[in-house]
């Protein structure tokens, strides 16, 4: 199923750990309707931008495989409101920037990005469908920052 141009929602729901563990990761008609603004709103705008492909790392996460991998069952990523992706070639730092100044969202996250290695880390994206708050925030893998550093 489409969820947009270029993306589909098997690359959203797709999860080796689920598969691994058994765990059902089937998401909602509600869940789904949350992954197409998803795919509509933040992730087809960046492939159109930079003109590349590339597959998000993590979208939708059951709840039982977000207890399973350590993250919250009240996760946006368990509402089908998050993505987790990196565009090869593309600084996550820059990514995230883009984003900030051409997207709406409720939440960006520049995770584990070292300035030494531009393709470390990754980036996290959230929106909802009413207040997105466009909140941005920087994670060093102890300690939340606010703003994209």
């Amino acid at each position: 199923m489409k969820l947009s141009r270029n993306f589909t929602l098997s690359e959203l729901t797709k999860s080796q750990t689920a598969t691994r563990m058994g765990i059902d990761n089937t998401p909602t008609d509600e869940h789904i309707n949350n992954l197409e603004r998803v795919c509509r709103n933040i992730l087809q705008p960046i492939r159109l931008c930079f003109g590349k492909p590339f597959t998000p790392s993590s979208g939708y996460r059951s709840e039982a495989l977000c207890e399973a991998i350590g993250s919250s069952k009240n996760s946006q990523h368990a509402k089908g409101e998050a993505v987790d992706f990196e565009v090869f070639g593309v600084s996550n730092r820059d990514l995230a920037i883009w984003i900030r100044d051409n997207l709406t969202f409720d939440q960006l996250i520049l995770e584990y990005y070292d300035p030494k290695d531009p393709s470390s880390g990754w980036v996290h994206c959230s929106i909802i469908e009413d207040g997105n708050r466009n909140q941005c925030l920087t994670f060093d893998g102890k300690t939340y920052h606010n703003g994209i550093s």
